[in-house]
């Protein structure tokens, strides 16, 4: 897959405990992409944060099981983030969703 020089970087700001379905928010968020055929998504745990509702959520030895941060990138074309954007708006009821311009320096596999 080829992307073009410009595209949207799209960050999904949600918590690790957050569910669809029974299952942990973050996977099927990047399952939906992948099932779409976007170029790729990661997903990053964060050790601290805040939100909406100013509660802190931190990683400290004896907070273990708090609800951490979770911010799920994907970048790719315009028109195909844009496709992926009513089931988010769907799956996600708390959190945070961004869309920035970024400029694609590369994107290679290695079969290329």
């Amino acid at each position: 897959m080829k992307l073009p020089e410009e595209g949207i970087l799209l960050r999904i700001f949600i918590g690790e405990k957050d569910r669809y379905k029974g299952k942990p928010l973050y996977e099927q968020i990047v399952l939906k992409a992948r099932e779409m055929g976007l170029a790729g998504a990661t997903v990053l745990r964060g050790i601290m944060g805040f939100g909406a509702e100013s509660r802190l959520h931190t990683a400290k030895i004896l907070r273990l099981s708090e609800d951490l941060p979770i911010i799920i990138e994907i970048v790719d074309r315009k028109e195909k983030i844009d496709a992926l954007i009513p089931f988010l708006d769907e799956v996600v009821k708390e959190g945070l969703i961004t869309m920035e311009k970024v400029k694609v320096i590369k994107y290679r596999h290695s079969k290329a």
